[in-house]
């Protein structure tokens, strides 16, 4: 009976994860604008799907086989009872982990609700940018938000965090440690972290609460240079951007410096629309597929900036500030000024399955404007300054003693004479 029943459980798992993974490429098709393509590519699929068909469903059997081998021995010998539902999901998770890109993931239903939340722009935790190394699994903090949690508590940037809740994270899937630290508003979470220059580990006992996250900060600097600083690109950073520019125009700006520094990406999207208000009319970005399927996206507002452009970046600036420094370079709309950035060129999409679960895959690369992939190479700045070391681990730097801007400020002010 009992083996009946797994037989049909791991069936069930083995088949729906195909069967979603079939709806994901449906979703992928339906949304690209190269419908021919997109055609023949599925009828292609098809004939592989059918003559691979034999040789597949023989996987499966010896798959659910060596699953119930193993099942076998951990009833017999495993100390503790096994949680069914986290045996399910293992299995999910494990499935998307054998591709062996750190961006693929499979999302639980409660994943993926934080994920949606954090790109509202509003979530509940520690109110910290966290980033790993995809080589050594690290998990470090890039920035803690000012007057959260984490910076009222003394956490700084390239603090590593090491433990959550007493258990080792180092290594962990990403989006699953970040579900550990958030929490509902009010509870507490535990953090262990080591602090370079100090031996011991460091522990922080942090109260969550709602953080509605900066994504723009913006002042007017002397001689009428205004300042935007973009910490990552939400779908609400879209608006946001708009009225910094807005309100520093009436101010009576003359030139722009944008910091994209320490800024880990976001929403395509999002940083496709902030762009189409700053480049003239044409390619902004384009992507292809597996299957040389190219999309393209394109500036179409008419009432493009006008005013000269220094863009600050530096090695923790990736994805979408690459694609956002990138474009601005190619159009030769702007100085970038800084180190090189993080260097990921590939882009992920999200795909919602049926039971409230998601799937982010690795779904194509994308090109600057000129044709440029800097996947594993980053954007090469065009005036190369690296932050001073007594800088690096400030949570705000004041702007005078900020040498990459004040760099920035120099060359704005020679594009401006």
């Amino acid at each position: 009976m009992k083996r009946n029943f797994l037989t049909g459980f791991l069936s069930g798992i083995i088949g729906a994860i195909f069967l979603f993974a079939a709806v994901g490429v449906t979703y992928i098709a339906f949304n690209d604008d190269t419908g021919k393509q997109n055609k023949g590519r599925e009828n292609v699929s098809t004939a592989q799907d059918n003559e691979n068909n034999t040789d597949r469903e023989e996987s499966y059997d010896e798959i659910v086989e060596k699953l119930m081998v193993l099942e076998e021995v951990i009833d017999t010998y495993y100390l503790d009872e096994v949680d069914r539902d986290a045996f399910a999901t293992g299995i999910y998770k494990g499935f998307i982990s054998s591709l062996d890109d750190p961006y693929s993931m499979y999302y639980t239903k409660a994943e993926y609700a934080n994920v949606i939340e954090s790109s509202s722009g509003i979530y509940q935790g520690i109110g910290a940018v966290v980033s790993q190394d995809v080589k050594t699994g690290i998990i470090t903090i890039v920035r803690p938000y000012k007057d959260g949690p984490a910076y009222n508590a003394g956490l700084l940037p390239d603090d590593i965090i090491y433990k959550v809740e007493g258990e080792e994270v180092t290594g962990e899937d990403l989006s699953e440690v970040v579900s550990k630290i958030k929490g509902k508003e009010g509870t507490k979470v535990n953090i262990t972290i080591y602090r370079d220059g100090v031996a011991d580990p460091m522990d922080f006992t942090l109260e969550r609460k709602k953080i509605n996250i900066p994504t723009i900060e913006y002042e007017m600097l002397e001689d009428d240079i205004g300042y935007i600083l973009i910490y990552e690109f939400d779908s609400i950073t879209i608006s946001q951007f708009s009225n910094a520019l807005k309100a520093l125009e009436k101010m009576g700006m003359k030139g722009l410096i944008v910091d994209v520094r320490d800024n880990p990406g976001g929403l395509l999207d999002s940083v496709v629309k902030i762009l189409d208000r700053l480049l003239p009319r044409g390619l902004i970005v384009y992507t292809e597929d597996k299957y040389k399927n190219r999309t393209e996206e394109n500036a179409k507002n008419p009432d493009k900036f006008d005013q000269p452009i220094v863009v600050l970046i530096n090695g923790n600036s990736a994805s979408a500030s690459e694609i956002f420094a990138g474009a601005l370079q190619d159009y030769e709309k702007a100085t970038i000024v800084g180190t090189t950035t993080f260097g990921k060129g590939i882009v992920q999409r999200i795909l919602p399955l049926s039971d409230g679960t998601a799937l982010k895959l690795t779904v194509s690369k994308y090109f600057t404007p000129k044709g440029r992939n800097i996947h594993g190479t980053g954007i090469e700045p065009d005036i190369e300054v690296e932050l001073s070391e007594d800088l690096k681990q400030l949570v705000t730097i004041p702007r005078d003693d900020d040498n990459q801007l004040q760099k920035a400020i120099e060359v704005l002010k020679d594009k401006m004479n």
